[in-house]
């Protein structure tokens, strides 16, 4: 039963540490969209105000943008194997002394 209610709680501590990991990527990528907007939004601002863009400015526009398809294809790091390693180690020593 104690071993039990033990194990709970290890799984509760690691699962309140990937909540936290992804809060930050959230954060992280919101942070990242919000300057990618602001990179397009200045990019068609200086469209606007030159009378005709070239169409080589145009196509590099659209190079630096990401697509889709790439984010969808980015890996997010959501490994917490190593926190919870150190602190199962870090346990271990405690209950033996």
């Amino acid at each position: 039963m104690l071993s039990r209610l033990q194990e709970l709680r290890k799984e509760e501590e690691t699962l309140l540490r990937l909540r936290a990991a992804l809060h930050d990527q959230l954060n992280r990528l919101k942070v990242e969209e919000l300057a990618l907007q602001s990179m397009i939004n200045s990019r068609k601002g200086d469209e606007m105000v030159s009378s005709q863009p070239a169409p080589e400015q145009s196509h590099d526009t659209l190079m630096h943008v990401d697509n889709e398809a790439t984010i969808n294809q980015t890996a997010l790091e959501l490994s917490t194997r190593s926190c919870v390693t150190e602190e199962e180690e870090e346990e271990e020593e405690e209950s033996d002394s």
